[in-house]
């Protein structure tokens, strides 16, 4: 129940951000949705300096050493990476030399953290021993798709609504906020529920709902209307309800207590890490995709095609009909249908980054068998 609480607020965000950063764009600039987290964070900082205290075990450890290199060694691969992926697709990726010395860059930077923090460091600021549990390994890559998921088909269903249905930001944030109150209401249920059954049971349940909602908008068609698009994002606004709470409680219920800071650490990262590279690779993916679709299209805008053939000629009959002279007709015909395959192939684009985010979601359900139970419930005195 208390993870579910947690939760609550974790996932407040996905509710009020749309809505909140829809309305800002359209009303002053999209420069806003940023600097508002500015009086957020510093609101954050006062709260933390007020309420937040180490447990007692992370007290007695505040005279050990700082590991200054881990710390070094992590931002600049975090740092370098996030670059990587925000700016990939704009640069071409691996096309561009900048693109290719930040990856250099984080790969080694990588690696030397990781030797860093296994043989040099006394006291690592991420201990890395912890993924030889292996249901903590297995929940931190089920976490890292899951968010993958999440964040990945959450910015492109926006980017349909608003390049191909012509909705406004704030529009297309209304179609994201109820998933965001779908998530919000079944996180108590499941907090309650895991308390006394096997968390297993709604975590299969959160995935495949994930799963499935996310192949639903693979379904898309350029007809589809304001609950075509909404019902979809509810229901993996209630796969992730399902499924947050129960991974985390599987994920980290078998770390001793004095390593729970190093394990809710990397989990967290992990998450993070995970949308971002999800929203990279959906927009790479869906940019890739409708770009072969074009070009298989086109292959059609030919005079020996006889849809091609038929559809200039309609247009060429039609127009001058209607007062458009007829030398001007055949160019303007040719122009609406272009218009309207790049549209199709657009379309086709974001409907392939939705299968594959809903296969890879699908992909990691092998995992669960890897992830124990919490030791209460598997105790014969709990009686479960």
């Amino acid at each position: 129940m208390a993870m579910a609480i947690f939760g609550v607020g974790a996932m407040f965000g996905p509710i009020a951000g749309p809505l909140m950063g829809g309305y800002i764009t359209d009303t002053l600039s999209w420069r806003w949705i940023f600097y508002v987290n500015i009086p957020i964070g510093l609101l954050a900082v006062f709260m933390i300096s007020l309420f937040i205290q180490d447990p007692p075990y992370l007290r007695e450890r505040r005279g050990e050493k700082v590991d200054r290199w881990g710390i070094a060694l992590l931002v600049v691969w975090i740092g370098a990476l996030q670059i990587v992926v925000d700016k990939g697709q704009r640069e071409d990726w691996f096309h561009s030399n900048f693109i290719l010395v930040l990856t250099a860059v984080s790969i080694l930077a990588l690696l030397l953290f990781v030797i860093v923090e296994l043989f040099v460091a006394e006291n690592p600021v991420v201990d890395l021993r912890a993924f030889r549990n292996i249901s903590f390994t297995s929940g931190n890559v089920v976490m890292f798709v899951a968010f993958f998921n999440l964040l990945g088909s959450i910015v492109l269903l926006p980017l349909y609504a608003q390049l191909l249905l012509g909705y406004t930001a704030t529009l297309a944030g209304l179609v994201l906020s109820p998933g965001g109150v779908a998530t919000l209401l079944a996180m108590p249920v499941v907090g309650r529920f895991i308390g006394r059954h096997n968390p297993k049971y709604p975590l299969v349940l959160g995935i495949a709902v994930c799963a499935l909602s996310t192949w639903t908008m693979s379904r898309f068609s350029l007809e589809a209307d304001f609950n075509a698009l909404m019902w979809p994002r509810i229901y993996l606004g209630l796969g992730m309800g399902f499924l947050f709470i129960p991974l985390t409680t599987l994920t980290l219920s078998s770390v001793p207590e004095p390593q729970m800071g190093n394990a809710t650490g990397i989990y967290n990262l992990l998450r993070n890490l995970g949308g971002s590279i999800g929203v990279a690779f959906s927009a790479t993916m869906f940019a890739r995709r409708a770009q072969v679709h074009q070009s298989q299209l086109a292959e059609h805008l030919t005079v020996l095609d006889e849809g091609f053939r038929a559809a200039v000629a309609k247009g060429q009959a039609l127009l001058p009909s209607r007062g458009v002279p007829e030398a001007v007709a055949g160019n303007a015909t040719l122009a609406r249908i272009y218009q309207e395959l790049i549209r199709q192939a657009t379309m086709m684009g974001f409907n392939d980054a939705f299968f594959i985010l809903s296969v890879m979601m699908a992909c990691v359900l092998p995992l669960l068998f890897l992830l124990r139970r919490p030791a209460h419930q598997t105790s014969p005195v709990s009686g479960h």
